[in-house]
């Protein structure tokens, strides 16, 4: 498709506005965790690395991330294991109510937050005995093996089933095939799906809000409950600064991996 001179400033200024209003309050945020001042200010009187500091030596972030990578690691290993179990049944079987199936795994991740919470809590609280650190990972779960699932089966599906089907005709038995053919061409989607999935974990609050057990505090939460705290607000901007820094990471690797599946994708 050939585009006007026109058409190409308008979707280049689209572009900048919809990357502005993105990324500016981000930016924002970062300057304000060096800030001297002890209140939300703009622009700030000075600036300091001070509020880095004291946020390493908090005790209540200290605590707050552990759960948050504890979480998000129990997590990431159950979506891995179930998303991509999921995903070689749905690949490589035929069956009535397999397309139903595969919408109902996908399901969670496009339904408002709010809703998977609430109706989670009530499963926990009404049969299965109250919250626990164990519903917050089974409610991360829920949400994070969509990715491993979306990433592994259209893996697979480039792949196809010629591949395996001749590791059989050689006499290799299901396992032998999975480990030693199947696995290698999907690790690269599995890494990257998990990558995406401890991050989506790692900053998640309106679920977590509502299946976290007693006594239980991720990052994001500590956050929203320190947001408008006397003097908290300094060391507020720089956890939530770190947030932002350290969920690049796990989202930018994963893009890293998924490029190199495409480019292996495309060889096969």
């Amino acid at each position: 498709m050939i585009l006007s001179r026109g058409t190409k400033l308008v979707l280049t200024l689209l572009a900048l506005i919809g990357g502005a209003f993105i990324y500016v309050p981000l930016a924002i945020i970062l300057v304000n965790s060096f800030s001297a001042d002890k209140s939300l200010t703009w622009p700030p009187s000075g600036f300091t690395t001070e509020w880095w500091g004291r946020a390493i030596d908090n005790e209540g972030v200290r605590s707050a991330f552990v759960t948050s990578i504890a979480v998000a690691a129990c997590a990431t290993l159950v979506a891995l294991v179930l998303g991509t179990l999921v995903a070689l049944a749905l690949s490589r079987q035929a069956f009535f109510g397999r397309e139903s199936i595969s919408l109902l795994i996908v399901l969670p991740i496009a339904l408002p937050g709010i809703v998977t919470g609430i109706a989670l809590n009530n499963v926990f609280t009404s049969y299965l005995g109250g919250l626990t650190f164990v519903t917050l990972v089974v409610a991360h779960g829920t949400f994070c093996m969509v990715v491993v699932y979306n990433n592994s089966i259209a893996r697979l599906r480039r792949m196809g089933g010629s591949v395996e089907e001749a590791s059989a005709d050689l006499g290799a038995r299901g396992f032998t095939t999975f480990r030693l053919v199947t696995f290698p061409l999907l690790r690269s989607a599995l890494i990257a799906g998990g990558l995406l999935a401890f991050g989506l974990s790692f900053d998640e609050i309106i679920v977590t809000t509502f299946t976290a057990g007693p006594g239980i505090t991720t990052l994001p939460i500590w956050i929203y409950q320190n947001l408008f705290r006397p003097n908290q607000a300094p060391i507020v901007n720089v956890v939530a600064a770190a947030l932002v820094l350290i969920s690049i990471v796990p989202i930018y690797v994963a893009q890293k991996f998924g490029d190199a599946d495409e480019r292996a994708g495309g060889l096969l």
